[in-house]
């Protein structure tokens, strides 16, 4: 397995797409109830390359990551042939990213001395999507990239 297994939730979520999959493999809906009672390693395999295929579209369409604590910001733009990063540090212990108050006062100082920034970019692996998910299993989430963009226009 490349990626990891959807979870219960993820598979009831996709289970036209699943129902789909199976019919590819030309499992029937009666085959797929006997492969899980009689051999429920195939069926497990079986889910498996679902799930690596359900990440590979959506990794593949993926374009800005965020991964965001109490005192840090890492921002990513991933670009065709590199990943971008604008990294925000937090120099003031009082100040908790992750909540209201936190982001509120970074909003509003986001250009003092207590805020420090970087940038820097890196080229992809041998795996562009691996790389993307490998920033998601360190607590990366998927989104549209507008803090990356704000960022971006004005650092430059």
């Amino acid at each position: 397995m490349k990626y990891t297994r959807l979870t219960k939730e993820q598979l009831e979520e996709l289970q036209p797409e699943f129902i789909n999959f199976l019919a590819t493999q030309t499992i029937t809906g009666e085959e797929w109830k006997k492969l899980k009672e009689d051999k429920p390693e195939v069926a497990e395999d079986e889910v498996d390359v679902f799930s690596d295929l359900i990440w590979e579209g959506v990794l593949t369409k993926v374009t800005h990551l965020e991964n965001i604590s109490a005192d840090q910001m890492h921002l990513f733009s991933l670009e065709e042939k590199e990943m971008k990063l604008i990294s925000v540090k937090i120099r003031n212990p009082e100040v908790d990213l992750t909540n209201k108050e936190g982001f509120s006062w970074f909003k509003k100082n986001w250009q003092s001395d207590f805020v420090d920034y970087l940038t820097a970019s890196k080229a992809y692996t041998g795996d562009k999507n691996l790389d993307k998910f490998q920033l998601i299993k360190q607590g990366a989430t998927i989104t549209k990239g507008d803090l990356y963009n704000w960022f971006d226009t004005v650092i430059q």
